[in-house]
């Protein structure tokens, strides 16, 4: 736990409570979208027809042979459509599509009385298709100039005159390979509509609004017409932001033609085949550094694979590019972005929503230049971090950085970082076949919206007469805690127990007008949104209980208030609204504020590899967690831990394979499930993990955080995972023929490590190989994830 301590007169801010829904969860009371289907009498269900080829024209489509299949009530084509046939927020992603854009591509979807009926009424359809040329990885799609999208640029001070004055000058490139979300639950929706033409959708959505938004679009309904409710979701990790709008959209057309309810939920294969991923992208760079290794130039175009649309690649590119510096101040930056168009998945939100793949450009730069220079990684790394007041590349003062710097220090010190590391060398130095690596890493991370309109939320409170509290707002709840937060908020802001206080779903017709619960940002907005209720609320009851002070000279209880409030025809509800102050963004010149503060991490990690096979060990893991003055502690370190180990998976383990043969099934996803894809599970976790989050400050008005002094947690923590990836670089190091740790003798460098990412096993070994060879130049036979980097050192 942080240690922090309990604010005098706050009941419930600070303590270190279980999930509110934790007993629910594990004994399997909570319901989620599926379960309500299961139980909803005459539901129909929902079933693809997927194309077999990555890019095709369909020529014919006869549901026919369908409709002669027992139970089948209806095939639902564009024909049956009544509004706009798209799904997509840039109107790109026709709903029922006549050009096929990934295989796998649902080009109808049939609805029967069962879900096998559904199932071989999908296979019946029949469908004609023209094939047409499939662009599948980056490297074609860059060949091709295969693009979709804004193109931008991200520039501050002189890049040239920076490269004229820097002592030695590396330059490379490498790509970094997606990552599947593989929640729990997969894409689930159930619609159904009332006597009166209501539509109502329960959805397993991040974003219910949207989903509103988009399901209106396509009935050719105004949003009033169509409710949305989100009870819980078993996990979106940001792939429940977008992807769900056009599934809803399907569950709503069959229930408005059929008059029943509808089911749809996706197949864990199908899931995998349909729903888009993180972004992986290419990386092209150079960087200049002074004779002592600090930043001096940073030039790099920045290659994301945005899949067959848009969705939201363009803030993703943006945030990767606002985040390629992470912690390290460079005085000169030129980094431009772009967009590639594949016949894949349209790939999408992912926690951390870019700034992953980003700050990993400048981690994979630094930990390939500590070999070429023969600094230190840890040293070179600290010289580099950010300074109280200086400036971001896009032009935003980085406050509070003295967190980050007590971070590190706290990290060195819990970790023993200086004697294992003299304990490492000399372990490396007995052991030929068995090295072992340790890295520490910073982690900064701007928390808003890019989109600065999305920094808003809403609330409503109602107090009841018997004085319980009633909750709703624009947030929802994917396991990461958020209603536990809210609870905590709701309880603090009024001064009751907890358990007076309670939580609705969310719904559209309580809350409109939401953002999505994304971007780290539903603790800060909703929380400072129910805030604002309670004390709209607090200040009505205000005078009612001065007079009742002054009638008994004793302080009312607030049972007793509220009721006297009530027989006064006092209001006893609230609509909370905040908007996150000081933001601003130039998305065209990519310049501004565009984030309310930054959250601080480090983490230290230690490896050991074997030199026979590239198989490794995460011994240990140490963290230290800025979240300002914590709203629930247990909750946070679990956020901690949680984001911690999706990031290991996407940078160690988790390797997203395509079919790019020329044969029938190109484009075909491989890696289809959890047979094929590698999660990390308990035998991946590091042997000892320790998480602390960062006290207080000394001046705590001072830190730029958010309410009630809290900070951000769901997305920095994953970026902590990078000094895994930079302990293997430096075990792998350990294995060059001049032995020890490296031809530089310092501690922490060797060789120049060229790693692929995910750096799975087999791509260690081929690291290990390069280095024994002395070449500095590892090979993969994965051509999605193969580091392609030359380093120079030395004056370009």
């Amino acid at each position: 736990m942080s240690g922090l301590p309990r604010p005098a007169g706050r009941p419930a801010i600070g303590d270190p409570r279980p999930h509110e829904a934790a007993a629910a969860h594990v004994t399997g009371r909570a319901l989620y979208t599926d379960d309500v289907a299961l139980r909803t009498h005459g539901v129909l269900h929902a079933h693809p027809v997927q194309a077999p080829h990555a890019h095709a024209r369909v020529t014919r489509l006869d549901p026919a042979p369908a409709l002669q299949v027992p139970g089948v009530v209806r095939v639902l084509t564009a024909a049956d459509v009544p509004g706009v046939n798209d799904a997509g927020i840039k109107h790109d992603e026709p709903l029922f599509p006549t050009e096929v854009m990934f295989h796998g591509h649902a080009v109808a979807w049939v609805l029967g009385e069962t879900l096998e009926a559904a199932r071989l009424g999908a296979s019946a359809v029949e469908v004609d298709y023209t094939p047409l040329p499939a662009i599948l990885t980056l490297d074609e799609a860059i060949a091709a100039e295969s693009f979709q999208g804004a193109r931008p640029r991200l520039e501050r001070g002189d890049v040239d005159a920076g490269f004229a004055a820097s002592a030695h000058v590396l330059e490379g490139s490498f790509e970094m390979a997606g990552q599947e979300h593989f929640y729990l639950e997969t894409h689930a929706s159930l619609a159904r509509v009332d006597d009166d033409g209501q539509v109502f959708i329960d959805a397993s959505t991040q974003h219910p609004s949207e989903t509103q938004e988009i399901v209106a679009h396509v009935l050719g309904l105004a949003s009033h017409q169509v409710t949305v409710q989100c009870l819980r979701m078993g996990g979106a990790f940001g792939g429940k932001e977008m992807q769900p709008h056009g599934l809803a959209a399907v569950a709503a057309l069959g229930a408005v033609l059929t008059g029943r309810p509808v089911r749809l939920r996706l197949t864990r294969a199908q899931d995998m085949t349909m729903s888009g991923k993180r972004h992986g992208f290419a990386a092209t760079w150079r960087v200049g550094l002074d004779a002592e290794g600090r930043l001096q130039a940073l030039e790099a175009t920045l290659t994301s694979d945005g899949g067959w649309s848009l969705d939201l690649s363009e803030p993703v590119l943006s945030r990767a590019m606002c985040h390629v510096d992470n912690a390290y101040w460079i005085p000169h930056v030129r980094v431009d972005g772009r967009i590639a168009r594949t016949h894949k998945t349209s790939q999408t939100a992912f926690r951390g929503f870019g700034g992953p793949q980003g700050m990993l450009v400048i981690e994979d730069i630094l930990g390939r230049a500590a070999a070429a220079l023969g600094i230190d990684a840890a040293e070179l790394r600290r010289r580099n971090l950010y300074g109280e007041e200086q400036t971001t590349p896009y032009g935003q003062t980085v406050h509070d950085v003295g967190r980050l710097h007590r971070a590190w220090e706290q990290v060195l010190t819990s970790a023993s970082y200086d004697e294992r590391r003299a304990a490492i060398t000399a372990h490396n130095a007995a052991h030929p076949h068995r090295k072992r690596g340790l890295a520490i890493t910073p982690v900064k991370f701007g928390i808003s919206f890019n989109f600065t309109a999305f920094n808003q939320a809403g609330a409503l409170v109602h107090v009841y007469k018997d004085g319980s509290v009633l909750i709703n707002h624009g947030g929802t709840e994917m396991g990461q805690g958020l209603h536990t937060k809210m609870l905590q908020v709701a309880a603090t802001a009024l001064g009751l127990p907890i358990e007076r206080v309670r939580l609705a779903p969310t719904r559209t017709d309580k809350v409109p007008n939401t953002s999505a619960t994304a971007a780290s940002s539903g603790a800060d907005l909703n929380g400072a949104a129910i805030r604002d209720a309670c004390e709209q609320v607090l200040a009505r009851l205000g005078p009612v209980a001065d007079r009742l002070r002054a009638e008994t000279g004793q302080e009312p209880a607030w049972e007793e208030l509220v009721r006297a409030a009530y027989l006064s025809r006092i209001q006893l509800w609230a609509a909370g609204y905040y908007r996150t102050p000081g933001l601003s963004w130039d998305m065209v010149a990519m310049r501004g504020n565009p984030f309310k503060y930054f959250a601080y991490g480090v983490a230290a990690a230690e490896v050991e590899v074997d030199g026979f096979t590239g198989a490794y060990e995460v011994r240990r893991v140490d963290i230290v967690h800025d979240v300002g003055a914590s709203l629930s502690p247990q909750i946070d370190i679990g956020q901690v831990e949680g984001g911690f180990t999706q990031g290991l998976g996407w940078l160690t383990l988790e390797d997203l394979r395509w079919d790019t043969g020329d044969g029938p099934g190109r484009g075909r996803l491989a890696t289809n499930g959890a047979s094929t894809y590698k999660l990390p599970s308990l035998s991946e976790m590091p042997a000892e993990l320790n998480v602390a989050l960062l006290g207080p400050d000394p001046e705590p008005s001072r830190t730029q955080a958010a309410v009630y002094g809290s900070k951000a947690v769901g997305e920095p923590p994953v970026m902590l995972a990078f000094s895994v990836r930079e302990a293997l670089r430096d075990a792998i190091g350990a294995f060059a023929a001049t032995g020890g740790t490296g031809g530089s003798g310092a501690p922490g460098c060797g060789p120049v490590v060229e790693l692929a990412s995910p750096a799975t096993p087999e791509a260690v070994w081929w690291a290990i190989e390069a280095a024994r060879a002395g070449a500095g130049e590892g090979e993969t036979d994965d051509e999605t994830s193969t580091s392609e980097v030359s380093g120079t050192s030395g004056v370009a």
